[in-house]
């Protein structure tokens, strides 16, 4: 999916990102990280409410934290509309409370549209660079809502922008990741940054617990 998105920019990844990232039904694997969340922040206390209505669908995290255990999911599997998928399922364990940040995403007309949350009622799509050091750089843009007959580019003032920095450290054979999560009007309203480590087992479907509830086949 990312190989296709990239194109011959993939190769310019660092081989470990390559191997991340290449998580698909033909590639036969899947990628789980496990690691510590340095910093899991928020914006101001008038931006909880917006995160805590994200978190009832696990689109968005109203908790802060450090040092923070969590796990990321990736996992390939055919959707029931016949659509290649991957999982980006995010999990932290906050003091005594477990958090998830649901995301999935497909291929479409060569660019990647990732769905978030349980229901994937946000449709957002990905623009990806890979840096002179062979990271990654992705932000999101273009959010639409659907719910039902019920289908609208979500107003991007009621909305939030990503921007996510992922590396490999070869000295510290750990990945990074960096996220900021900013509204145009509210500003900061969320982000983390952490170290985690991966394995690649073999797989050519995605549990069940990291499915989404509901598909979505509008993109």
């Amino acid at each position: 999916m990312f190989a296709q998105a990239l194109g011959a920019d993939f190769a310019r990844l660092h081989p470990m990102l390559q191997q991340r990232f290449g998580v698909g039904l033909d590639a036969g694997y899947a990628c789980v990280g496990r690691g510590v969340m340095q910093e899991i922040r928020r914006g101001p206390w008038w931006t909880l409410p917006f995160l805590q209505l994200g978190a009832v669908r696990n689109i968005l995290v109203p908790d802060i934290g450090r040092d923070v255990p969590f796990t990321i999911s990736n996992f390939p599997y055919r959707d029931p509309f016949g659509r290649e998928t991957v999982t980006f399922v995010r999990e932290y364990r906050v003091r005594d409370r477990t958090r998830r940040f649901d995301a999935t995403m497909v291929l479409h007309e060569g660019r990647v549209i990732d769905y978030l949350g349980t229901h994937q009622h946000l449709a957002v799509d990905l623009d990806l660079r890979v840096l002179d050091d062979g990271s990654l750089h992705l932000t999101t843009h273009g959010q639409r809502f659907y719910e039902g007959p019920v289908g609208f580019r979500f107003p991007m003032l009621l909305s939030g922008e990503a921007r996510l920095h992922e590396w490999f450290d070869d000295e510290e054979q750990q990945f990074h990741v960096d996220l900021e999560v900013r509204n145009r009007l509210l500003g900061f309203l969320f982000g983390y940054r952490g170290t985690f480590t991966c394995e690649f087992p073999d797989a050519v479907d995605a549990p069940g617990a990291l499915r989404p509830v509901r598909h979505e086949v509008r993109t």
